[in-house]
């Protein structure tokens, strides 16, 4: 009954909200101490990450460290294929090689597109083998819509997130790895001789703010994460989509400034992040207390705030076009343009949708693999909705003989924090 009801006020949100209040721009800001969203905006609207994307390379960097697969000092091979990606970079030349503390910090205050290819090679093999291993971990920590195609965030349109998935990771990263996380708030380091300062300008100048992350692309807008601590309050906050660095900081800054004061300052020592309409995820504890166990970071300017007035960079400017929010087009527009004949069948289900086909193909790709018994003799389908700028394309599996094997799979995918609604098969 819970999830017919969802799914019937998701459909009439779908039909009655105007298409160009939902896109592109979105915000959150969540209590992390009890997971409660203290604003939002789009908060489930699909965006492109950009260079937020670095938080899940970095997430699996330090799930490697702690495991012992690698070490602070492992060398990382540049390859050729990740010295060619563009700037913002390291500039090492093919063949060269940087540690993985040399990447770590590359990515957090350079974003470094050419730091994060290698170490996602390192790390799945290929970069494409890394990304599957960063969307397979984002399911583990309930970021239900977002897919990863890269390492470092550059321009693709089947790489896709939301506000409120990105306030879940930034939420695991600083409870699951509290030591590795306060390298977030590092400004600059000296890397073979040059100093490489940051682009996190904001970080500088609002008072208890911690990390995390920014990112820029011509589809994406300027999107930030940004984690404030007052006495015992925490809060994590979201933007993507700005118009311009300082105006997504400002946003950041009001956001902050008017719902840090509501934060509770009892939640205890835990972190927690929200998922939707589901309960909270509470993410593993590490201890917040230990020695870190990290390189020491260059000095932060203490009161100069000449350090503030970096440039405000760009990561990548590759013209892409922005996505639409999922829920906009669940039930709405004329009949859809299909990708693919049908299986026979009575009954389908939908898990998602996305700006393009190839988000929908991977999107089903990976439920199908996590899915199970269930999803095995279910067909991928796509279908576009819309046009324009508007155009997205629903990800759905069809074929099912029954009701009950439709309800079955759609069971099956929830408990993987997958989104699904059950439909006849009425085109």
């Amino acid at each position: 009954m819970r999830t017919l009801l969802a799914a019937v006020l998701t459909v009439t949100l779908a039909v009655s909200a105007p298409l160009a209040a939902l896109a592109g721009s979105a915000s959150l800001v969540l209590d992390a101490r009890t997971g409660k969203v203290l604003a939002a905006e789009n908060a489930d609207t699909l965006n492109h990450p950009a260079s937020l994307t670095k938080m899940m390379t970095l997430y699996l960097t330090f799930e490697a460290l702690k495991r012992g697969k690698i070490a602070w000092d492992t060398p990382i091979k540049m390859s050729k294929y990740a010295a060619s990606r563009p700037p913002t970079k390291l500039g090492v030349k093919a063949g060269g090689t940087i540690t993985v503390r040399e990447a770590v910090y590359g990515m957090i205050i350079k974003s470094a597109n050419d730091a994060a290819s290698a170490m996602g090679e390192k790390l799945g093999g290929s970069e494409s083998g890394f990304a599957r291993m960063m969307t397979a971990k984002a399911r583990q920590l309930g970021m239900s819509r977002t897919v990863f195609v890269n390492a470092s965030g550059l321009p693709d349109g089947r790489q896709v997130t939301t506000a409120r998935d990105m306030s879940t990771l930034a939420i695991a990263l600083m409870k699951n790895y509290p030591n590795e996380y306060r390298l977030f708030s590092v400004a600059s380091f000296n890397f073979r001789g040059r100093t490489v300062r940051g682009h996190n300008n904001l970080m500088y100048r609002y008072q208890g703010m911690d990390g995390i992350k920014t990112g820029y692309t011509n589809a994406s807008g300027f999107n930030l994460v940004s984690a404030v601590r007052d006495g015992n309050r925490r809060v994590v906050g979201v933007v993507l989509g700005g118009r311009t660095a300082r105006s997504r900081d400002d946003k950041m800054a009001g956001l902050l400034d008017r719902y840090l004061g509501r934060a509770s300052s009892s939640g205890g020592a835990r972190l927690v992040a929200s998922v939707g309409a589901r309960e909270p995820v509470e993410v593993a504890s590490a201890a917040d207390d230990s020695d870190v166990p990290v390189p020491l970071s260059a000095p932060r300017p203490a009161d100069d705030l000449a350090a503030k007035s970096l440039a405000y960079a760009d990561d990548a400017v590759v013209p892409l076009e922005r996505p639409v929010a999922m829920d906009e087009i669940l039930n709405a527009g004329k009949a859809p343009k299909m990708s693919a004949e049908k299986t026979d069948g009575d009954w389908q289900i939908q898990i998602s949708a996305a700006p393009s086909a190839d988000a929908a193909r991977a999107l089903l790709a990976q439920a199908k693999s996590e899915g199970g018994a269930p999803l095995v003799s279910a067909s991928p389908y796509t279908e576009a909705v819309g046009k324009g700028a508007n155009k997205i394309y629903r990800a759905r599996f069809v074929g099912f003989a029954s009701k009950d094997a439709a309800v079955s799979a759609c069971d099956a995918l929830k408990q993987r924090s997958y989104d699904c609604m059950l439909l006849p098969d009425h085109g």
